[in-house]
């Protein structure tokens, strides 16, 4: 089991390397993104936005 009250250690990056996460930090970021978006995901999709995602996908049928 993690230890999620530990500290993170500061990523120190390299001069010509991508920035990166330690493993820690990006657990903590997911749950957080989790927890930030499951209520918007459970939410209802307007009726709008639903039938031009159809017509979208019903005209991406056609085209192939």
């Amino acid at each position: 089991m993690l230890d999620t009250n530990r500290q993170a250690q500061p990523v120190v990056a390299k001069p010509d390397a991508t920035p990166t996460l330690d493993a820690l930090t990006r657990q903590r970021l997911g749950r957080h993104l989790q927890a930030l978006y499951e209520p918007v995901i459970d939410e209802a999709l307007d009726p709008r936005l639903a039938e031009l995602m159809r017509q979208l996908d019903h005209d991406r049928q056609l085209g192939s």
